[in-house]
């Protein structure tokens, strides 16, 4: 059984939700998210309530039950308040900045490294500190996570782009005998 689907989710002021079918909307103070989700469970809106139901007894529809409780969530979160990832720059001559749509990075390679930015997010880049921020959790997730593999930390030196709250375990060097 489902923790997440059990739970009765709320609509606060200001936002609206449609649910057609397996299609849901939320309108919010920041913009709309549409998505549809496999028909598996019954979403329902009540007196602002949207609640979450298996339509079969499959571990399948089960599995789906917590997941679309959980994109329903963030969708409703994202509306009202949008979400945010740091990135920190670090290594000498390492540097990010946004240049129009592009995000071009000096990160060790002979090239800058320039990486599109994706229309629904917002990046911006002060002192190697990478922020994307945008209501759609799924793609500033996505977009943190390509812009990292550019450059991964490296254990010796701590080289390379990481999360501001990723922590990189240092190795030692080699040993002079």
């Amino acid at each position: 059984m489902s923790r997440i689907g059990k739970q009765q989710m709320t609509v606060p002021a200001g936002t609206e939700v449609k649910i057609d079918g397996p299609t849901v909307s939320v309108k919010g103070p920041l913009g709309e998210l549409t998505r549809t989700f496999r028909d598996e469970v019954t979403i329902a809106l009540e007196d602002g309530v949207v609640t979450f139901e298996p339509k079969r007894n499959t571990t399948f529809a089960k599995a789906m039950w917590g997941t679309i409780a959980s994109h329903v969530g963030n969708m409703i979160d994202g509306v009202n308040k949008k979400f945010e990832k740091q990135l920190i720059v670090e290594g000498v001559g390492f540097r990010a900045e946004v240049k129009g749509s592009q995000l071009v990075m000096q990160l060790g390679f002979s090239h800058p490294v320039e990486m599109e930015i994706p229309s629904d997010l917002e990046v911006t880049s002060e002192k190697n500190v990478i922020t994307i921020s945008g209501i759609n959790k799924e793609s500033v997730g996505s977009f943190a996570s390509r812009v990292r593999l550019k450059k991964k930390p490296e254990p010796y030196k701590g080289k390379g782009i990481r999360y501001s709250d990723e922590v990189i375990r240092r190795k030692e060097g080699k040993k002079n005998v």
